[in-house]
């Protein structure tokens, strides 16, 4: 190997570019058997992040089912999920453009089955001996942002479309028992989000498709249950945090028991609809991942005796897990491996790869590897973080230099960052000179409902305390310099992000995505199922107006001294771009250096491969104006007013 060159951090050269990392690469959803054959969703970047279901049926062939200009997504709480259902030879799936059900037949026609664009659909059900279909539907005909939302019943072909469930604010997870004879389904009320409180309840089903005899089975006060689904004998089985972690419970003569009570989550936040983390394999045996200690895993549980026995594949991380008796599918990734959807034998041991995300083959010598680490933050608590060192196979630094650290505040802000491959988010960044912290502040998943709830009425604090105190924690170990450390999120991160740079000095420099600055705007204008998020975070509005007041960046500019970029989709219907916007115009007054890249055609979060390209590299020319290093790559120069 040749000897490395010696050059400054953040002036690297690597072979992880912004143009690499949107070519040949998709995003992969929504993993389901249907028989032998699998079905799953890709995000096409080059297709300006339509989405399309593919299937490889048990002979081998890898079809498209929805070509353009289908985009087969669910605007069902903005945020989708679950937005078709294969039956036989049919596919039934929600296109985005119009929120239209649509039928594609086994010839490959495409027709759609309802008319009313004002009906959105998503997370269906079959009840094949009846020939019906179970959907949650949200209802914009009265209000474009406060819909109304409730489970109803329709013929395969859409028609007699009929409202079975209502009267609450949410509904998902419509399930139907093994013999067709009752319906299972989850709902909640505003100010809940469903990590907060749901109940689960049971109807029986009647011939014409309507239920009776609706009761509630579980859930309530305090208690977030999760992912119902029916064993193949009929059991009713769900995910509850009554223990302070989501394990598997069911129904046993209408009481809750245990199935194998554990210190560990075996669920994550339903902020998109069909999450998939457990399945059966058969009547006793569950295929399963939870999360322990900050790391995933995948097991067999016997539900008879509640043994967990692990499933080594070589992954670790495990989404959307399916079974159909004789194997296992779900998408995989590890910190060396792209996601990717498998299809696994029941002992873990035959891998078959069906699709990767991406086809690109790195050198492990370009690649950080993660490293969790345990900190001291305020209250005499400890919180989370994933560090990744600077590595390049033909660099290194001058003796006395200590890397820049960047900062990445995950969204939600209930989710949590994985210690899977990333090149955008930290390959790309560890392999130009910089370290990277992942910071799973609290009030994030995997760490236990008592974790999660650090952040009730302190958001704005605790995760703002966490991610200052990981760069303390890094600084004291002799890690970074503590005089190039940036902060950048996205959503919920973005806006931990900005009041980060606005309540502490720890920062110099940060990089918000469609991120909040405004929380009275955004607690008035925001879409229905966040609508009332922040009263468990921030409190009521409007009687908690003047904490509202006091956790907005956008009020405390004056505290904010140093630069800052912003990124926003211009079609953003989660974060508007007036968010991103206020703050713009008042750095800009303030004479602080700041830049703005809005985007045409894009929502919450960046789909088109131009504009994922463009963000990435502005915010590293971003960082380079102000840290005062030459990038190596060719970059676009960024507008940056009063710099």
């Amino acid at each position: 190997m040749s000897p490395k060159t010696t050059s400054p951090y953040g002036s690297w050269k690597s072979p992880i570019t912004a143009e690499l990392i949107t070519q040949d690469t998709v995003t992969l959803e929504s993993v389901a058997f249907y028989g032998e054959d699998i079905y799953w969703i890709e995000e096409l970047p080059a297709e300006a992040g339509r989405n399309t279901v593919m299937k490889k049926s048990k002979d081998g062939n890898v079809t498209e089912l929805t070509p353009a200009p289908f985009n087969v997504r669910s605007r069902v709480h903005e945020y989708g999920g679950a937005p078709f259902l294969a039956h036989q030879s049919q596919l039934f799936f929600s296109n985005f453009e119009d929120n239209l059900l649509y039928l594609r037949q086994e010839n490959g026609s495409i027709h759609p089955i309802t008319s009313d664009s004002n009906h959105r659909y998503a997370d269906a059900s079959i009840d094949a001996s009846h020939g019906r279909l179970y959907w949650v539907r949200e209802d914009h005909t009265e209000s474009a942002i406060f819909a109304e939302t409730t489970i109803v019943a329709m013929d395969l072909d859409g028609n007699n479309e009929i409202v079975i469930v209502s009267g609450n604010e949410f509904y998902s997870n419509p399930r139907i028992s093994p013999d067709a004879k009752q319906l299972a389904y989850l709902t909640w009320n505003h100010p809940n989000m469903p990590w907060d409180e749901t109940e689960l309840w049971t109807a029986d089903l009647n011939d014409d498709g309507s239920v009776s005899n609706a009761k509630r089975v579980a859930g309530g006060t305090n208690e977030s249950i999760i992912q119902p689904v029916w064993s193949p004998d009929g059991v009713l089985y769900f995910l509850s945090d009554r223990s302070n972690w989501w394990n598997i419970m069911r129904l046993n003569n209408g009481e809750v028991e245990e199935v194998c009570p554990m210190e560990a989550e075996f669920g994550s936040p339903s902020w998109i609809f069909g999450k998939s983390d457990y399945d059966f394999i058969d009547e006793t045996t569950i295929i399963a991942s939870y999360v322990q200690n900050g790391r995933q895993h995948l097991a067999k549980i016997d539900v008879q005796n509640g043994t967990v026995s692990p499933v080594e594949t070589g992954f670790s991380l495990f989404y959307s897990i399916h079974s159909n008796g004789q194997k296992i599918t779900f998408i995989a990734a590890s910190p060396t491996q792209f996601p990717r959807v498998v299809r696994v034998d029941l002992d873990g041991k035959q891998v078959e790869e069906i699709r990767l995300s991406s086809s690109l083959t790195l050198d492990e010598n370009y690649l950080s590897l993660p490293e969790p680490i345990e900190f001291p933050t305020e209250g005499g608590k400890t919180a989370h973080a994933i560090y990744y060192r600077p590595k390049n196979a033909d660099y290194m630094a001058p003796a006395d230099e200590k890397p820049p650290l960047l900062v990445h505040v995950h969204g939600g802000p209930t989710s949590a960052s994985p210690a899977i491959l990333d090149l955008a988010f930290t390959q790309y960044w560890t392999s130009r000179g910089f370290a990277v912290v992942d910071v799973n502040y609290g009030g994030s998943t995997g760490y236990g409902r008592e974790y999660r709830e650090r952040l009730r009425g302190n958001w704005g604090i605790v995760d703002v305390q966490d991610c200052a105190n990981a760069v303390r924690y890094l600084v004291e170990q002799g890690e970074v310099d503590s005089n190039r450390v940036a902060i950048a999120g996205g959503s919920a991160g973005g806006y931990t992000t900005l009041a980060s740079l606005a309540f502490t000095d720890v920062y110099k420099a940060g990089a918000s995505y469609f991120g909040l600055s405004e929380l009275e705007v955004f607690a008035t204008e925001t879409h229905k199922f966040e609508s009332r998020y922040m009263d468990s975070m921030l409190g009521p509005y409007p009687e908690a107006k003047q904490v509202y007041y006091d956790r907005s960046p956008i009020n405390f500019t004056d505290q904010l001294s140093c630069p800052v970029i912003f990124f926003q989709g211009l079609d953003d219907k989660i974060v508007p771009p007036n968010q991103a916007e206020l703050m713009v115009e008042a750095l800009k007054e303030k004479g602080l250096p700041v830049a703005y890249l809005a985007f045409e055609g894009e929502g919450h979060g960046f789909r088109m491969d131009q504009n994922i390209k463009r963000s990435i590299e502005g915010e590293l020319y971003f960082y380079s104006k102000v840290f005062g290093f030459t990038p190596s790559d060719d970059i676009e120069p960024v507008p940056i007013d009063n710099l």
